[in-house]
């Protein structure tokens, strides 16, 4: 290499090394998300100072074949909106890597979880929070449904346990939506009347999206991942048309 060469060489702007952490460790043992947010609450109440900001794995090896499916967007929200910044997931099958891969988590193997702070036995230790559920209840057919490129249109009462996602593009309702029920979409998510039940637009991380009611009675709304619970809903906005939105980072709600 000539003298030139040499001269013209930046300087290293970063270096890459491997480094040991000790992170909080959440190890599912059911998949019911509403007990999951009961126990997570509890415990964020006796050190909430310590969730804050604290980045935190997913661990699915405590579940069963039979647990049912990880409701990925619910959780992610869920731990985000106490404070904790949930980044990869460990064990689990192909099936729940690819739900936790939609929305933008790790998926990390034992040996670079032990690397994080795991015993080397290869058992996970207890996080903050361990929920014990059994298998979720199998959701009834969808409602009549009307799809075109980037949008579905339900035209029917969306009853208590059905789950409607809208992938790629906007969700809208022209019905009630019953208590238990669960509409998601990629896009927006209209509702032509109560919404009584949850509400996720932005499942795969469009911060643009929102959420549109006429009337906010939701058990949980969440626009990328962020969320709020119906007890953390102001009671002047219950009732009313609202638009849900996020705001530099924070979910907002406002009448329309």
């Amino acid at each position: 290499m000539t003298a030139s060469a040499q001269q013209s060489s930046p300087s290293p702007a970063f270096e890459l090394k491997a480094a040991g952490f000790t992170l909080p460790v959440i190890r599912l043992l059911g998949v019911d998300m509403d007990l999951v947010a009961e126990q997570i609450g509890a415990k964020v109440e006796q050190a909430p100072d310590f969730f804050r900001n604290t980045p935190v794995v997913i661990d699915l090896t405590g579940l069963t074949d039979t647990a049912g499916e990880v409701q990925f967007p619910l959780l992610v929200g869920l731990l985000r909106g106490y404070g904790m910044i949930p980044f990869g997931v460990r064990g689990g099958s192909p099936a729940q890597h690819a739900a936790a891969e939609a929305m933008e988590l790790a998926i990390l193997g034992d040996a670079l979880v032990r690397r994080m702070g795991q015993p080397a036995g290869g058992k996970a230790r207890p996080g903050p929070a361990e929920a014990e559920a059994g298998p979720r209840q199998a959701p009834s057919a969808k409602p009549s449904a009307t799809q075109t490129s980037g949008f579905t249109l339900i035209t029917r009462p969306v009853r208590s346990g059905q789950r409607i996602y809208a992938a790629g593009g906007d969700l809208s309702v022209v019905a009630p939506v019953s208590a238990g029920a669960e509409l998601m979409a990629d896009g927006n998510v209209h509702v032509y009347g109560p919404l009584r039940g949850r509400a996720l637009a932005g499942m795969k991380g469009d911060t643009q999206a929102r959420i549109f009611c006429q009337d906010l009675q939701a058990e949980l709304v969440s626009v990328a991942g962020h969320y709020r619970v119906s007890e953390n809903i102001p009671n002047e906005l219950k009732g009313y048309p609202v638009q849900i939105f996020l705001d530099q980072k924070v979910l907002r709600i406002e009448k329309i």
